[in-house]
């Protein structure tokens, strides 16, 4: 039993959950010092599940219609679905039950009802992402939108509305992982190529991608700094928006167009850091500022 969790939890790349919760957490935490709202364990719990499981069943519908193609890519051949450690039929259950758990989540909202409204489509576009790669070069961008919604929602959920700090936010968070993502595509560019499948790499050759990565990650240091300034941060925040600038430039540092052997590490190790860093940022600098 314990070996089939592993399983499911390997396969959906649980520990990449990273990438998208603190930025959830971080926008919650900006709307709770607003007017009118305070901070609540009952939406902190409902963040925290509509989030995992939100992504469990994105991260189990994408192994499920990728299968094939990842069963042919060396890369990718040792996954769970192809290299048979979990049946396509356990997949599908696993997502069902995630997507109704994500749904049902939504009530702990109540009685704000746009979460629960917004459930099935924001589930659907989460999904349909999965599909991105066989129609459009941008898939990388679906990805990012999927993920900058994690803020937009969060803020609805505790304020009812949509404000300038969390679309900022969720800018930083399109602009972001759109860049990585560019980045990670850039390993299998010869392979998509070659089963007719799109993406950025892809389409216009590694360099220019890791050019058009370089843009993207540009406008979200541009973005970080509008959201200190809109949301009134304070000096610790300024302080490691400095740090994250820098560990952008290491992260396009570590990736050449003639040497994509440390991807994994820009995308994973530097990515953490830049999200859990966030979130730790704004924490202390809301401290910082209360305290004084």
């Amino acid at each position: 039993m314990f070996t089939t969790i592993r399983h499911f939890l390997e396969m959906i790349r649980f520990s990449h959950t990273v990438f998208a919760l603190p930025f959830a957490l971080l926008s919650a935490v900006l709307a709770w010092r607003q007017p009118g709202s305070s901070f609540e364990w009952r939406q902190l719990g409902g963040i925290l599940l509509c989030m995992v499981f939100a992504r469990s069943a994105a991260m189990g519908f994408n192994r499920i219609v990728d299968r094939r193609f990842d069963a042919e890519n060396p890369r990718t051949a040792r996954r769970h679905l192809p290299a048979g450690l979990l049946s396509v039929a356990a997949a599908v259950a696993f997502t069902l039950l995630c997507s109704g758990t994500f749904i049902a989540s939504t009530l702990i909202f109540l009685p704000n009802p746009w979460p629960l409204r917004l459930s099935v489509p924001v589930l659907l576009f989460l999904l349909g992402y999965s599909y991105a790669k066989r129609f459009t070069q941008w898939c990388h961008y679906w990805l990012s939108a999927a993920l900058m919604l994690a803020p937009l929602a969060a803020w609805i959920a505790i304020r009812g509305t949509i404000e300038l700090p969390p679309v900022l936010l969720a800018a930083v968070v399109f602009f972001w992982v759109g860049g990585f993502d560019i980045l990670y595509a850039c390993q299998d560019a010869e392979y998509d190529r070659g089963r007719g499948l799109h993406s950025l790499p892809a389409r216009w050759g590694v360099p220019a991608a890791l050019r058009f990565a370089s843009i993207s990650h540009l406008i979200t240091v541009a973005g970080l700094f509008a959201l200190w300034y809109y949301a009134a941060l304070g000096p610790v925040f300024l302080v490691g928006l400095l740090i994250i600038s820098v560990l952008l430039a290491y992260e396009h540092w570590l990736v050449r167009p003639d040497d994509l052997s440390r991807v994994n590490a820009a995308f994973f190790q530097v990515n953490a850091v830049i999200s859990l860093g966030l979130l730790g940022l704004g924490l202390v600098d809301l401290w910082w500022t209360a305290v004084r």
